[in-house]
This record gives C-alpha cells, sequence and structure tokens, in this order.
C-alpha cells in the first residue's frame, strides 16, 4: 500500500465519522505527516456550493437529481484528489460508498446508474483504506438532539438510516481487507485508539 494512501471515514448521521477524521487530522499534523482533507459534498470552491443546495432543508430534490447532485459535487473535487494521489495522505469525510449507501440502499436508485457513473468520474483513482463507524437508533437519535441545527439529510426516519447502514455493512462484507468496522457506540477513546492504530500501521 501506497505510504501516502487514500483514506475515506463512512457512516450515517450521528456514528462519529467526522469527529473521528478530525482525530486523525489532529495527529497526522501533530507527526508533521503532509496530507489534504475534504468533505463531500463538498471539499472545493465548486463543490461547497453544490452542498449547499443538496443539504437546503428548504428543498426537496426526488432522489435522481439528488444523486446527479452528489455525483456533480464529486466530479469538481476529481482534479484536486488527483492533484494529489500519491503526493499526500488524502483524507475524505464521505465517498462513493455513501453514494452507494445511500442513494441505492435507502433510496432505491439503480445501483448501475450510481456505479457507471462513479466509474467515469474517477477512472484509475483507487481507495486504500475505508473506517466505517456504525450506531445503534438509541445513540444515533441522542447526538443527533445534541446538534444546533440540522440540515435535510438529518431528518429522515429511523428505518431509512437503517436500510443505509446495512447498506455499508454489505458493502464493508465485501471488501473485509480494505475496510474497518468501527463501533462508535464504544467509548471514544477505545475507537480514538483503534483508528490511530491503524493509520500507524498505513502509513508505515
Amino acid at each position: 500500500m501506497s505510504k501516502k494512501p487514500v483514506i475515506i471515514f463512512e457512516g450515517i448521521e450521528g456514528s462519529g465519522k467526522t469527529l473521528h477524521s478530525n482525530f486523525v487530522s489532529r495527529y497526522l499534523k501533530k507527526k508533521n505527516i503532509s496530507f489534504i482533507k475534504i468533505r463531500e459534498p463538498g471539499g472545493s470552491k465548486n463543490s461547497e456550493k453544490i452542498r449547499k443546495l443538496i443539504l437546503d432543508d428548504n428543498l426537496n430534490f426526488n432522489k435522481n437529481t439528488d444523486l446527479l447532485l452528489y455525483l456533480a459535487a464529486r466530479s469538481e473535487n476529481i482534479d484536486l484528489l488527483k492533484k494529489y494521489k500519491d503526493k499526500k495522505l488524502i483524507l475524505i469525510d464521505r465517498f462513493v460508498d455513501s453514494t452507494v449507501a445511500y442513494q441505492h440502499y435507502g433510496l432505491g436508485v439503480n445501483l448501475s446508474i450510481i456505479n457507471d457513473i462513479n466509474k467515469y468520474l474517477l477512472k484509475n483513482f483507487k481507495i486504500n483504506f475505508t473506517f466505517l463507524n456504525i450506531v445503534n437508533t438509541k445513540n444515533m437519535i441522542k447526538r443527533l438532539k445534541l446538534r444546533k441545527k440540522l440540515n435535510r439529510y438529518d431528518k429522515f426516519n429511523s428505518s431509512f438510516y437503517r436500510k443505509v447502514q446495512n447498506g455499508f455493512i454489505k458493502i464493508a462484507q465485501k471488501n473485509k481487507k480494505n475496510y474497518l468496522i468501527v463501533d462508535s457506540n464504544k467509548e471514544i477513546k477505545i475507537n480514538k485508539k483503534i483508528i490511530l492504530d491503524k493509520i500507524d500501521r498505513l502509513i508505515k
């Protein structure tokens, strides 16, 4: 594996993926390791503008429009990601598997369409490792209630998030070698150590 891998953090709302990706960012800074970190949707200037549309609580796109907006946001990031591939470690908060989990498993969009467009956009851009944070419904709801502001994707019903999380788990089971499932119902410090230990192994 490259010493400057592409590392993804996945999971449903309230799963702790952003928290842990931030822990990793701070850890890499302390070790003076060069990296870039982006989120999806978002990351680049144009992608952030598309993000605002996607998450706007006053808008209600149909599932195909939602998919195309997410992929448009990704399209705006590809040049940036390819520019730094193998030059800097890359951290991404949500990526291709989120599109499959939410748009296919959650909303029922045809999987072939999602895969075909992603292949067209990514071409030979490869992911090295993914951390999947999972959470039970009770803790997810508890954590969402603590947020000061909820966006459109924070307001689906519990059955939707279960479908999405089960979708993530199916993806992980097909890619066991390059996936680590993190039980975010456990104490934060336990998972932080598990993730940082894995990061050390990935960059050696």
